[in-house]
């Protein structure tokens, strides 16, 4: 979600559409991966489908997953592409663009085999968000986001798969899936076998190898399994279980019952700061599992916080869109990928119950809770506050749209919050979004799409002619949301207030940003910093280059955040910054940031006015 500091990414479950049938169906498509013998950080794949009646065929790998929303042409990890006929002979192939080989003489077709790079080791990792990219550190980690590692041929998107994965003895599966046979094993290695109806269930099922350092328990009725990558030991799973049992516990009771998985799996690997590893820190999350990446540098509570704030985004998700999709969703071309208008409801009433579910079930106080919407308030509006949502949501992959896609967690979650407080009040509290998505869950689920332009009509018809003009207006329309008109529907009111600040993030506001391309981190313009950077003297724009000797860019700006997380009140700081083209010093002495700004708060009204009775039924349901 925040590409720099708090990435989090964005997941949706999706389906690929049946089409003509181009081999036999006797066998299904065979990937096999070998772990064992890895050269140069690189990784062999085979892909061997049944036998052709095709003269010719197309070979893929895709060029967008769902939910990324981003194209990140994971083709340009893959080399030494060949096409192998039934006797061993390399056949001849065309690569036709990025991501797709033809093979003319497919009935001769045995295989292809193509060796894997992974992303984590790559500077910059070439655009691609981390918990959907891949790692190859052999007899360490593997990180198997199988996209990365298996593609599809032509039409054969719907046939089943078995994975075929050769592994060192030392390194243990994390994923949810479950294992079909143990097909081999000797003193080296073990091959794991796993069946997949289809090519989405490949991918929908990302593997972690590691040492063992796994955990799970039980939550009515569902297994949960953490999986955890610490290369410095830093943390286990036994340590982070308790403040995850408690989130998923509480998330399990906000929901009721919805409840579509038996069993869900948390990736979770922590990033070394000390050498090149993945920097996109956030999650991606699938129908049983999610794959999140943050630095092994955290402190204990900032890593409990940010797994609550990460994982229950993504755990909610078993609402929307895997259970409430669109057929762009449900059909999803992994290279031509056409985006539903939705966005709002995949990401944005996700975000929004990753921080209800919190107040309502006491993990939180109210005010933090009022403090989390005024942030996203903020936030916002550094973007066009006029762009109607579901044309950027549909355009979403380009320009100019693209650059607006973290609102989606910003103002699609105030869009979610706007909408609960309406239907409340038109329910006289008796209804909100929960109930909601619950209805519109019930009408489709996991296996029935709907159609994009008919999602309106259906929440029209599950709730009130009213919220017609809200959907219209403030999701399809131009208007921006008057927050203020529905704080007051729930006694709250906005105020300034002073308040403290860390020195490069405010909540969940930072102050620096990076360049993925130069990876350079400068201070971002169209912000007011807080009284330490005032102080400093930095203007928007300024390139960082090195604190207190130590130079920082996109690679170590999490080592940045944690240093002056311990400077001492008092303590002289120097900043080396780029400016016009210039190279400047600064120095200031550090003391607690702070700053002011525009604070939701409860207006002093009677507990049972009707303004508070709708507050109540809002937060607490």
């Amino acid at each position: 979600m925040k590409k720099i500091l708090y990435t989090l990414a964005l997941a949706s479950a999706m389906y690929s559409c049946k089409t003509t049938q181009t081999s036999n169906s006797n066998q299904p498509v065979i990937a096999q991966i070998n772990l064992v013998d890895v050269n140069d950080d690189k990784v062999l794949v085979n892909i061997d489908p049944d036998r052709f009646t095709t003269e010719s065929t197309t070979f893929f790998i895709p060029k967008t997953v769902p939910g990324t929303y981003s194209t990140d042409n994971y083709s340009q990890f893959i080399e030494n592409f060949k096409a192998i006929d039934y006797d061993g002979n390399e056949l001849q192939f065309e690569k036709n663009d990025d991501n797709s080989w033809s093979i003319p003489n497919a009935k001769n077709l045995d295989k292809v085999s193509y060796l894997v790079n992974d992303t984590y080791d790559i500077e910059g990792e070439e655009g691609v968000f981390s918990p959907s990219g891949t790692n190859i550190e052999a007899g360490e980690n593997f990180m198997l986001n199988l996209h990365g590692f298996v593609g599809y041929f032509e039409n054969e998107e719907e046939e089943p798969y078995r994975l075929e994965i050769k592994r060192p003895q030392g390194l243990i599966p994390g994923t949810a899936l479950s294992k079909t046979v143990a097909a081999s094993e000797n003193m080296e290695y073990k091959e794991d076998i796993y069946s997949l109806g289809r090519y989405f269930e490949v991918i929908d099922n990302p593997i972690m190898y590691a040492k063992p350092d796994t955990t799970s328990f039980m939550v009515e009725g569902m297994e949960v399994l953490i999986n955890v990558y610490s290369p410095n030991d830093v943390y286990t799973s036994e340590s982070i279980k308790p403040g995850i049992e408690e989130m998923i516990s509480a998330q399990k009771r906000f929901l009721g019952e919805v409840d579509n998985t038996g069993k869900y799996a948390i990736l979770l690997y922590l990033s070394d700061a000390e050498k090149q590893d993945a920097r996109g820190f956030g999650a991606l999350e699938h129908h049983t599992s999610t794959v999140v990446v943050l630095p092994e540098s955290m402190q204990p509570e900032q890593l409990q916080k940010t797994m609550t704030d990460v994982v229950s985004h993504e755990f909610f998700h078993i609402l929307t869109p895997l259970n409430v999709h669109s057929e762009e969703v449900h059909y999803f071309d992994y290279n031509d990928p056409k985006m539903s208008r939705h966005l709002w409801m995949y990401e944005g009433v996700t975000e929004y119950f990753a921080n209800l579910f919190q107040i309502n079930q006491e993990l939180i106080e109210k005010q933090d809770f009022y403090d989390r919407i005024s942030n996203k308030i903020k936030t916002s509006q550094q973007f066009d506050d006029t762009m109607a949502f579901t044309e950027m949501s549909q355009n979403i992959l380009k320009d100019p749209y693209k650059d607006s896609y973290y609102n989606v967690y910003q103002k699609g979650a105030l869009i979610g919050m706007a909408l609960d407080i309406r239907l409340r009040e038109l329910s006289d509290g008796k209804m909100g979004i929960l109930n909601l998505m619950k209805a519109l869950s019930d009408k489709y689920g996991m296996d029935k799409p709907f159609k994009d332009e008919d999602l309106f009509n259906d929440i029209v018809n599950l709730t009130y002619p009213e919220i017609r003009t809200f959907l219209e207006t403030y999701i399809s329309g131009s208007t921006p949301i008057p927050y203020n008109d529905f704080f007051a529907k729930v006694g709250l009111e906005e105020s300034e207030a002073e308040i403290n600040t860390g020195y490069f993030i405010k909540g969940q506001t930072p102050y620096i940003d990076g360049d993925p391309a130069t990876q350079e981190l400068f201070f971002r313009e169209n912000i007011q910093f807080n009284s330490f950077l005032k102080d400093l003297g930095v203007k928007g724009g300024d390139i960082i280059k090195a604190v207190n000797g130590e130079e920082y860019n996109i690679q170590n700006v999490y080592n940045l955040i944690m240093k002056a997380e311990s400077w001492e009140e008092g303590e002289e700081v120097a900043f080396v910054i780029e400016r016009d083209d210039k190279e400047l010093e600064l120095t200031a002495t550090t003391a607690q940031p702070t700053d002011t700004e525009m604070n939701i708060t409860e207006k002093d009204l009677p507990e049972n006015s009707e303004e508070v009775k709708l507050r109540n039924a809002w937060l607490k349901g």
